[in-house]
């Protein structure tokens, strides 16, 4: 009896020391969960063009991603308050870079190590950056000497309520502009910001174009710039005497988003390469969406106007003059083309008239069915082929080399019962019920073990079925 409660009260001690553990676990789960933080939240980047910007907060703006330098969590562990300062000069782009932060997780336990903010930041930032404040709005004072890079392409003016008129210049850039490759160095760092797959170019290939967007803005009675946004262009060969653009990297940075800067850009950009008489046709790399969205605006704008896409043209369907007219002024794509036919046809179409809302719907399905359909009827006569050429290749075999290995053999059993079944459905059984599904398995098991016999005799197997 004695023993018993004993092991009784030791295991009742047992179990509390266990919850007791669990609760300083939690507790310390607790403790450590305060040094974490949103690194999208605590990384504030400015473009200063004034001292007052400095400790204004209402020219910070944060990044859309930080994941390539923090992890899938874009978590920082080890501190609290942090704040990763990254302000750059609104023209040249010079760089201040400090990391505060009220605490530190070190200065609590000593078994726990931060993380290394500052050298992760330091991977994306090139050297010359200042951490001194003074230093950097010494700095200021040097914008008046900053230039726009290449040669300008187009400007144009947007209303803005307080200054009015604001006008902006586009220009175009390659790595012979004095300069110009440590300003992009700077520049690029914006894309781990706000750009999901981003990284950096390789910009000594000649092949690069660059395209910057700047701001003209008066300070003190002379006219400065500042950096608006850039567009990357990569000149792909295209036999025989051909070259074809593609879009690599497009940023029009936060504060001047939603201005209509993008679409100057992509306009600007499209004008100049329809110049060029070399240019195949535009495309991009991996667009996203939103860039989708915008190349869609841009080309059906400049469309609009050819004459192959007149409105009265637009409901006699998709047209080989569209993709020619289309090609040769604009550089456009047929892919490009059928999307652009589709929206001016929408806007061109009184939807609340049936007849009319149907034709639409018929032209555009037959776009989306097209490909679908070729694959259904191409399907079956390319596997037949494929079947019977494999074949070929594997009756050279003869009885020179019977034995194969599970891999071979595995090839081969999917070849052979793809052949069964095509020869199957070729016999035209139409039959229903269970003597379709047993004249089935009957032949598929007769030709099973009729398979593996061939196998190991003199003869192949493939010599028997044809």
């Amino acid at each position: 009896m004695f023993t018993r409660k004993y092991s009784i009260f030791r295991g009742s001690f047992g179990t509390i020391t266990q919850c007791a553990e669990m609760a300083d676990v939690n507790a310390m789960e607790k403790k450590l969960a305060e040094y974490k933080c949103d690194t999208n939240e605590a990384t504030c980047l400015k473009l200063v063009r004034f001292p007052e910007d400095v400790e204004d907060d209402g020219t910070t703006f944060h990044p859309e991603y930080s994941h390539q330098l923090f992890g899938d969590d874009e978590v920082a562990f080890g501190y609290k308050g942090l704040q990763i300062q990254l302000f750059y000069t609104a023209g040249n782009l010079s760089t201040l870079f400090k990391v505060k932060y009220s605490s530190k997780v070190t200065d609590t336990f000593d078994c726990v190590e931060a993380d290394d903010v500052e050298g992760k930041i330091r991977e994306i930032i090139p050297a010359g950056f200042t951490s001194n404040t003074d230093d950097f709005i010494s700095l200021l004072e040097k914008e008046a000497n900053f230039k726009p890079f290449g040669t300008m392409l187009h400007s144009y003016t947007v209303h803005n309520e307080e200054a009015e008129q604001l006008t902006y210049q586009i220009h175009k850039a390659d790595i012979s502009c004095p300069g110009f490759q440590e300003y992009h160095e700077r520049l690029q760092t914006f894309l781990m910001w706000f750009i999901e797959t981003a990284s950096f170019l390789d910009i000594d290939d000649d092949r690069w174009d660059f395209f910057l967007v700047f701001e003209k803005y008066n300070k003190d009675g002379e006219t400065l710039y500042a950096t608006v946004g850039y567009m990357t262009v990569y000149n792909y060969y295209v036999y025989p005497d051909k070259t074809r653009p593609r879009v690599s990297q497009m940023l029009i940075l936060p504060p001047f988003q939603g201005e209509g800067h993008g679409a100057q850009l992509l306009e600007a950009v499209h004008r100049f390469y329809c110049s060029l008489p070399k240019v195949q046709d535009i495309t991009a790399e991996d667009p996203s969406e939103n860039y989708v969205k915008l190349r869609d605006y841009v080309l059906t704008k400049l469309c609009q106007n050819l004459p192959s896409f007149d409105a009265d043209k637009l409901h006699l369907g998709f047209s080989a003059d569209m993709i020619r007219e289309a090609q040769e002024k604009l550089k456009i794509n047929k892919k490009h083309a059928r999307r652009v036919y589709e929206i001016l046809r929408l806007r061109a179409t009184d939807m609340s008239d049936e007849e009319k809302a149907r034709a639409y719907r018929l032209e555009v399905k037959k776009r989306l069915f097209g490909p679908y359909r070729v694959e259904m009827m191409e399907g079956p006569r390319m596997e037949e082929r494929g079947c019977a050429s494999a074949l070929r290749r594997l009756r050279r075999r003869r009885s020179c080399d019977l034995q194969m290995n599970p891999g071979e053999m595995k090839i081969c059993w999917r070849l052979c019962s793809a052949f069964i079944l095509r020869r199957i459905s070729d016999l035209g059984w139409r039959t229903s019920g269970c003597f379709f599904f047993l004249r089935h398995v009957i032949f598929f098991l007769f030709f099973f073990f009729l398979f593996f016999f061939f196998l190991q005799s003199k003869w192949t197997f493939f010599d028997f079925i044809s």
